[in-house]
């Protein structure tokens, strides 16, 4: 192993590591020699980096238009690693990264005494062992004792990249996460917490003479939260669709060689600036660092009579052309459009996990269904000046472009994503008394109109403009009638995605998109989707043969708990760009709770124009900031001088001398325009089996993590949202309740109109002879029936009965002083008053219950069903052998002694770990003859770390400032 000094990114020096098995077998890292690691040690010390590469210069334009041009590669490495732990020295910092079972690391220096400006970095590709690590980080931290060792730092999930404002460079790290939502085994995480720290030594921070624009930068950087709606994963990739996912996976099956990891789309990776100083550098950034997604990502379980369906919501926001509400409108030069924001709904039956099917047959798991939905601003150059108090301000059309250039680039985007036909519904205002919405509604026809003249016939753009406003303030037009014809209509051009293996059932695949809009694209076009959505769920249930029609009402579980996703998704959507929750909502258009709907819309429409009057400014900002919009230049204005950000989102107009102008009649690419066809199944590659195991098992050791000890509350699936928590529980303790989620439910539903619900009641019945039928006696009370007695114990003793009925009519008995059911008599089984419990009453059920329970732990007995049932379980064929002996197992258990004598890959340790293991256990069991006697040699110890520090003069205890 060759030390881990100077620039490794080429691999040259190394031996080829020729396979990995995890978890089982350990890395075949070659091991580390004493002068080796002496090396390393020294060569930590030395000030001086042994990597500088040149600055790199920014450019603050956008890429071309065409995402699959400027996608960012991903080249498979063999250690795949999921968490880091950061370490710092007085001249470096060490990023170690382990694999998901704590078997194999590997280590990214970042050095800190490089001049300012640049960025050293030295990837080492060589895989260390546990016990390498360790002695390696020991050697560095023995070779910088002299400048106070090596620390520990931090823990943290990956890096999200570096940025650099007026000096030195920052790395930004993410220290927390939590699991949003699992797409076939693999994970989605939200960031909870990130640090952004220095590359600069202690000393030069200090320094006084440093730009005092500095912590204004930092400032401004740190008003962007990036712990609320950022999301990444490290097995799956988010920022495409899972029916692009799935037909690149297959089109890899196809190949005889593994090629490299699917591109990602980086329209969606809002950290692409600040992963652009590593492209130069790392050979593969995404090993140390994360492709960030922003938008909103949410889950839940659709329970179907013990059928188990999720429902996934993944909304992705392009980070081009982003920022605020009225900061952003209309579209740029390069036709990207402000609050762009692509909508996927995955539907799939938990039958199996993977995408995998039974056999194996790789990616042919038939129980995944999606649809997507896009949303963007009018693709025109429009503005709104907010400087006024005015909180509707008036719309500007800046340029009127009569070959409709703006819009013409951002349709063939979309046919290029998405395919054709595109399905365009325009919900802006038609009639004002002040046209506002109007103008842009006229010069939008205008534009689909021309564009639409040099489509083919087939392919032409889908356009439908309704005033939906207007609509819903009329007592005539049933708004949410109107929006289902629609999406009928959107269903029938563009079909939904449904994975297929071609035998049972074909592939059919999404072919086109709808594109929704209003003036702000948040609150109508939310309302529209949402009931696209609703009739596209309905396809894909139809699609998993879970129900029979693709129609589905309001008021079911399934489709309140659709609402509810969408709710949150479109409240996070205009949080994003407006500065507040939706103001109309589903229930304004569906004209339900109209009181209190009408008040939450006040209040939100207040919160959205202080947002958009006052903070707004500082929002875009901060996105200009951390997207590269903006780059500091000496001799440049800074960032919070500019009158106005024009500049940063359009291109330069110098450098249109220097492209070919595209044709104005032959405006889009006839390639886009052509069907997505599924790939076929085909499982007969050449690669061999242990080469497809070893990519694909990392996310189910992710997912299942088999040597991590857990618990049901910590398991994402077990507290992921349901459709049980619409049920409701006052129905449920009637026993009338139809669990179906389909059913629509009201709030009388269970109730028969001119009867009164019967309340619970307790009678005490007299003893009676069971020979003799006797009435039930009732009463309003205890007390007039047994007035004589004071103390509940003396029904006991009198032998009385007490019977309590509960709501649902089923009538339980309450037994004093009698041993045995057979003793009560049979005319106490059946009456029909209820009367109202006093507290004497319920101290009597409750010594009872006492007394019945200690009764029954006396003596034991075992009903003649309960036995039936008992010797049926203990005869099925499955149930295993409940003692396992050395013994051949019968023949009827042959499948489970195969299993227990098949060698299992996952739990299996390598030789040397087994040793290290062995031996790492008879050291911490070993005590000592004198075991109060602390030596030396047991100050490394985690056991004695407290009492190391205690002799180096800190503290055993905390403390805590004094007040003085």
């Amino acid at each position: 192993m060759e030390p881990l000094s100077g620039n490794s990114v080429d691999s040259s020096a190394h031996e080829p590591v020729t396979e990995y098995d995890r978890p089982a077998v350990q890395s075949e890292a070659r091991p580390v020699s004493r002068s080796a690691l002496q090396s390393q040690a020294s060569s930590q010390v030395d000030p001086e980096p042994e990597h500088k590469p040149s600055s790199q210069s920014h450019t603050a334009s956008y890429p071309d238009p065409n995402p699959g041009d400027a996608a960012v590669e991903h080249h498979e490495l063999p250690c795949k690693m999921h968490k880091f732990t950061l370490y710092e020295t007085a001249s470096r910092y060490y990023l170690v990264g382990a694999d998901v079972t704590d078997q194999a690391f590997r280590i990214l220096k970042i050095d800190r005494t490089a001049d300012s400006g640049e960025l050293s970095l030295a990837d080492d590709d060589t895989i260390y062992s546990k016990s390498e690590l360790h002695e390696l980080l020991n050697a560095i931290d023995d070779g910088n004792r002299a400048s106070g060792g090596l620390k520990l730092r931090m823990s943290t999930w990956g890096l999200l990249g570096f940025i650099r404002f007026t000096g030195d460079y920052y790395m930004l790290l993410a220290t927390k996460r939590s699991p949003v939502a699992v797409i076939g085994g693999h994970y989605i995480y939200q960031i909870d917490g990130t640090e952004l720290l220095s590359l600069a030594p202690s000393t030069h921070r200090a320094k006084a003479d440093r730009h005092p624009e500095e912590a204004r930068f930092v400032s401004i950087l740190n008003n962007l939260d990036l712990t609320r709606s950022f999301y990444f994963s490290r097995s799956y990739n988010i920022t495409n669709t899972l029916q692009q996912n799935l037909r690149w996976e297959r089109q890899q099956l196809r190949k005889t060689a593994p090629g490299d990891r699917q591109s990602l789309n980086e329209m969606f990776v809002w950290n692409r600036y600040l992963l652009e100083p590593t492209s130069g550098v790392l050979r593969n950034p995404y090993d140390w660092c994360i492709a960030v997604i922003h938008g909103f990502v949410d889950q839940a379980t659709l329970s179907i009579y013990g059928r188990t369906v999720y429902i996934t919501l993944v909304a992705r926001r392009s980070r081009f052309f982003a920022g605020a509400r009225f900061l952003k409108r209309g579209a740029n030069d390069l036709g990207y459009v402000a609050n762009d924001v692509e909508t996927e709904q995955i539907v799939s039956e938990m039958l199996t996990t993977s995408f995998h099917a039974p056999g194996p047959r790789l990616f042919l798991n038939t129980n995944y269904t999606s649809y997507v939905q896009h949303r963007g601003s009018i693709p025109l150059y429009w503005t709104q000046d907010n400087a006024g108090v005015t909180p509707k301000p008036g719309i500007e059309l800046n340029l009127v472009d009569p070959f409709y250039s703006a819009a013409a680039q951002h349709f063939d985007n979309l046919f290029e994503r998405y395919g054709a036909p595109i399905f365009v519904l325009n919900l802006v205002k038609a009639r004002e008394k002040t046209p506002r919405e109007s103008k842009l509604l006229l010069e939008f026809t205008n534009a689909i109109q021309y564009l639409n003249q040099f489509l083919p016939k087939r392919k032409k753009i889908l356009y439908k403009a309704w005033d939906m406003s207007r609509a819903s303030k009329s007592r005539d037009q049933d708004v949410i009638a109107t929006l289902e014809q629609i999406a009928e209509d959107v269903l029938k051009v563009t079909g939904i995605f449904h994975n297929g293996d071609e035998k049972e059932a074909k592939t059919s695949m999404q072919n086109g998109i709808a594109r929704t809009n209003c003036i702000d694209c948040l609150d109508r076009t939310n309302a529209a989707q949402l009931v696209i959505g609703k009739l596209a769920l309905g396809h894909q249930l139809h699609a998993l043969g879970i129900v029979d029609e693709t129609s589905m009402d309001y008021d079911t579980d399934a489709v309140n708990l659709f609402t509810h996703m969408f709710h949150d998704h479109g409240d996070t959507i205009a949080i994003q760009y407006g500065g507040s929750h939706l103001v109309n909502t589903m229930e304004t258009y569906r004209k339900i709770n109209q009181w209190s709907s009408h008040s939450r819309d006040m209040v939100e429409s207040f919160k959205r124009y202080y947002n958009n009057s006052f903070l707004d400014g500082q929002r875009q900002e901060a996105y200009n900031l951390f997207l590269g919009n903006y780059i500091f230049s000496r001799g440049q204005p800074m960032l919070w001088d500019l009158s106005t950000d024009y500049y940063l989102h359009h291109s330069n107009p110098r450098s249109w001398s220097g492209k070919v102008r595209k044709n104005y009649i032959n405006w889009f690419t006839p390639s886009n325009l052509s069907k997505r066809r599924s790939i076929p199944a085909d499982q007969s590659s050449s690669r061999s089996s242990p080469e497809i195991k070893q990519q694909l098992e990392e996310y189910w050791l992710e997912y299942y993590r088999p040597l991590a000890l857990s618990s049901f509350l910590k398991i994402f699936s077990f507290r992921m949202n349901s459709t049980l928590r619409y049920i409701p529980f006052r129905t449920m303790q009637e026993g009338q309740l139809d669990l179906s989620p389909f059913r629509s439910r009201t709030g009388q539903e269970h109730e028969s109109p001119g009867k009164s619900r019967r309340r619970k009641g307790v009678t005490i019945i007299e003893p009676t002879d069971p020979d003799k039928d006797q009435d039930v006696v009732t009463s309003k009370s205890v007390r007039l029936l047994t007035p004589e007695l004071k103390d509940p114990r003396d029904l006991a003793e009198q032998g009385h009965l007490l019977v309590a009925t509960p709501a649902d009519g089923s009538e339980l008995r309450l037994a004093y002083g009698l041993k045995t059911a057979q003793e009560l008599p049979k005319t106490a089984m059946t009456f029909k008053d209820k009367t109202a419990m006093t507290f004497k009453d319920k101290t009597a059920m409750t010594q009872w219950t006492l007394n019945q329970f200690v009764s029954n732990s006396l003596n034991p007995s075992v009903a003649e069903s309960e036995m039936d049932e008992y010797g049926r379980y203990v005869s099925h064929p499955l149930n295993l052998p409940l003692v396992v002996s050395d013994e051949t197992s019968p023949a009827q258990h042959i499948e489970f002694t195969n299993f227990l004598e098949s060698p299992s890959r996952l739990m299996k340790l390598g030789e040397n770990s087994f040793e290290e293991d062995i031996a790492e256990f008879c050291e911490f069991i070993h005590v000592e003859e004198d075991p109060l006697t602390v030596t030396g040699v047991d100050l490394p110890k985690k056991r004695y770390k407290a009492y190391g520090q205690w002799l180096r003069g800190k503290s055993l205890f905390k403390q805590s400032r004094s007040e003085t």
